[in-house]
């Protein structure tokens, strides 16, 4: 555990040294304020609840921005060291590899998550100050921020598994960059084709279940578009969480899922892998 931690740590220092943390921060807090107040401005004379409405925007934003940034964070955390020689030089030291891998990944996580946490923390306590938002918004925002974390977490350890698949740092970015072209793009596209060109003969209720769970970015949309009252009707799936059958256990159950799977395979790979 004391290695894990100190990994963890290192990858803190590394990110705080490179601006990773600074630069992610400001973004998301930019961002999520640009879509608190400009988002919400017409919602006052339709009687919606700007905070309601600020949450379907952070969460359409997270599917596209946050397994970006994690993936960035992640795809070279160990074909990079590899290349450059100094994960030689860790593991002449009484650490494991699976340490090394699960450290990473620790310190890579607490980046990400206190980006998010702040960013979005942000915008939430600028909406606060203004009055606006019900109990069950404030409870939905604060479930939004925790299950970004995890969607995250879901890319960090995806990208962990590019890194010690490959040999060389461009073709793991070149992977990662298509990995995200497929499950915030072109999953849902294909499919929506799917759907249409089933009409319902093939496909059932259970099968599109297991197809949307497939994809973390799925998981989450459904998670914070559909698992609240407060926010469903305001985000246009407010029948859509009830037709699908998936609850809240579910969901979460399949973004923690997505984190151990590909982590586990990875550290598995590094354990063999040649250094």
């Amino acid at each position: 555990m004391r290695q894990i931690l100190i990994i963890a740590a290192k990858e803190l220092r590394d990110g705080l040294r490179n601006r990773w943390v600074v630069a992610t921060t400001g973004l998301l807090a930019a961002l999520a304020l640009t879509l608190a107040f400009l988002g919400a401005a017409p919602t006052g004379s339709v009687n919606v609840d700007p905070l309601a409405v600020t949450i379907v925007s952070l969460s359409s934003l997270t599917i596209f921005l946050v397994p970006l940034i994690a993936l960035l964070l992640s795809y070279d955390a160990i074909v990079g060291e590899v290349d450059r020689g100094t994960m030689a030089l860790l593991l002449t030291y009484p650490v494991a590899r699976w340490q090394v891998v699960l450290g990473k990944f620790a310190g890579h996580l607490c980046i990400l998550g206190f980006a998010t946490v702040a960013g979005y923390g942000i915008a939430g306590l600028a909406l606060q100050l203004t009055g606006s938002g019900d109990p069950g918004a404030w409870a939905a925002f604060a479930a939004m921020i925790g299950s970004s974390v995890l969607l995250g977490g879901v890319f960090i350890a995806i990208g962990y598994l590019i890194s010690t698949l490959v040999r060389d740092r461009g073709t793991a970015g070149g992977i990662a960059i298509g990995v995200w072209l497929l499950f915030v793009l072109l999953y849902d596209m294909a499919l929506l084709g799917v759907l249409v060109a089933d009409q319902g003969r093939t496909l059932t209720a259970s099968t599109l279940n297991v197809l949307l769970l497939l994809n973390p970015a799925d998981a989450y949309r459904l998670l914070n578009l559909a698992g609240s009252q407060a926010v469903s009707g305001f985000a246009g799936v407010a029948g859509l969480g009830a037709s699908t059958g998936l609850g809240a256990a579910a969901l979460l159950g399949a973004l923690l899922a997505w984190i151990v799977l590909p982590l586990t395979a990875a550290m598995a790979l590094f354990t063999r892998r040649q250094v």
